[in-house]
């Protein structure tokens, strides 16, 4: 080597010599959802669709950094679990160029909306009863347009040089559900909708009373809020008016003010959480919760737009922890009464719903297939990612594993575990854990040492 190449050498910064790390980008995508007249609802639970209050939405973002793509997406659906989960995430992973568990599906839980399994669908379809769980045609389009809104965002990526993260605290719309008596056990359910007085002036109890938020900055330019909050999202339901709900009325409020940008909303651990200490049912609380749901995200926005923190890529981490949930005491014995319900014409569709669903996903567990769970690490934030109707504890709990850090949650991720309670919640009873849950009292250390694994530092 010459003696002008050495000296040329020795005087260049070491960091022009590395490859800079590649810049953080995202993009967004936001397609309707809307069943047609006549689809069943809520998996059948409740009245078909009547008429349409306000449409529902799958939306979300695709994130590119140094590695694979993250794919985020939040549906107005009650559920999608079990063969529905696994073809979501499939599509989705296939229209990005990534892989299905770099790929993270949410239902925001609302009652007035369809369900997805396709697992579910195929035994019930095997006992005559194809589409009486939901309108199948109509879900395999929708994934289908995802896909498509997927595959287009990724032609229209926008630069992301910051991200800020924030905190908002909501008043007076959650609620724990479970009001204990005197002697440790359920007492009342308050449910979404609450009229019984002694429910009401009972406390709150232990619930996460503040809007998280995740927000990509371009410079001084907002590209797109992702928000969390954890309680069940009705106010009133049953009567086949499709409605994204409170929070669905809370984001578009948030979209009213802030146009220029995307507003993602995810339903956090709110298995045992509702409004129903501040909710009687009626039609005139649905904007009123909806208004103090907007102010603890607007609270949040401005937290983080005062915190915002460089980024690229390199400051994205995706991590994936499978697990196998213990499969409920009740779904170990019955499964032979419930093929019997399945086959029996004579019983109500719904019963026949629910045992379907349950048998998927007794069968599931004891094939030994896993659950996957994951987080993405986002600058100064954390992103959890988790099946079913989980309690709240878990999000309170992830929260301490890294105090330095904001950990966000989503849950109703894959929705066939249906309620998952602390392993104290069981034995309380109530509805969650004494009736419906499909996964036995161990699924908290399942979960809790899933969620150490992916927050280790």
């Amino acid at each position: 080597m010459s003696r002008l190449l050495i000296a040329l050498f020795l005087l260049t910064p070491l960091a022009s010599l590395v490859s800079a790390a590649e810049p953080l980008r995202v993009a967004t995508f936001n397609i309707d959802a809307t069943p047609p007249l006549g689809s069943p609802l809520c998996d059948a639970l409740v009245e078909p669709v009547k008429s349409i209050t306000d449409p529902l939405s799958a939306r979300g973002v695709v994130i590119l950094s140094d590695e694979a793509p993250i794919v985020l997406c939040a549906v107005d659906w009650i559920g999608i679990g079990n063969g529905g989960y696994d073809t979501w995430r499939d599509a989705l992973a296939r229209a990005a160029g990534t892989t299905a568990d770099r790929v993270a599906v949410h239902c925001l839980h609302q009652h007035d909306a369809p369900g997805c399994d396709f697992e579910a669908e195929e035994l019930l379809a095997s006992h005559g009863l194809s589409g009486a769980m939901f309108h199948v045609a109509f879900a395999r389009k929708t994934v289908d347009a995802v896909a498509l809104a997927v595959r287009e965002a990724k032609s229209k990526v926008q630069a992301v040089t910051h991200v800020g993260v924030g905190r908002g605290t909501v008043e007076r719309v959650a609620s724990n559900r479970r009001v204990l008596g005197p002697d440790g056990k359920v007492k009342y359910v308050r449910y979404s909708a609450t009229k019984i007085p002694e429910a009401i002036a009972a406390p709150e109890g232990v619930i996460d009373p503040e809007v998280h938020l995740v927000s990509f900055w371009n410079g001084d330019k907002p590209l797109a809020s992702l928000t969390y909050y954890a309680t069940h999202p009705q106010s009133y339901y049953g009567q086949g008016e499709v409605s994204a709900d409170f929070v669905g009325m809370a984001r578009h409020l948030r979209e009213q003010a802030m146009p220029e940008i995307a507003h993602v909303h995810f339903n956090g651990a709110s298995g045992n959480v509702t409004a129903g200490k501040y909710n009687d049912g009626s039609k005139p609380n649905r904007p009123v919760l909806a208004e103090r749901l907007a102010a603890g995200m607007k609270a949040a926005w401005d937290d983080a737009q005062a915190k915002k923190s460089p980024v690229t890529g390199a400051n994205v981490r995706w991590r994936v922890s499978g697990v196998k949930m213990p499969l409920s005491p009740r779904l170990v014995t019955d499964q032979a009464e419930l093929q019997k319900t399945l086959a029996d014409d004579k019983v109500k569709a719904t019963q026949r719903v629910r045992a379907a669903r349950d048998l998927v996903w007794a069968r599931r567990l004891q094939s030994g297939r896993e659950i996957q769970l994951s987080a993405l690490r986002l600058g100064p934030a954390w992103v959890v990612h988790m099946p079913g109707e989980l309690f709240v504890e878990y999000q309170l709990a992830a929260q301490q594993m890294d105090k330095q850090s904001i950990v966000c949650m989503a849950a109703y991720g894959d929705y066939g575990p249906g309620y998952i309670g602390t392993q104290d919640a069981y034995p309380r009873g109530g509805y969650e854990t004494g009736i419906v849950s499909r996964v036995a009292p161990e699924v908290e250390s399942v979960l809790m040492a899933g969620l150490r694994v992916l927050l280790q530092p």
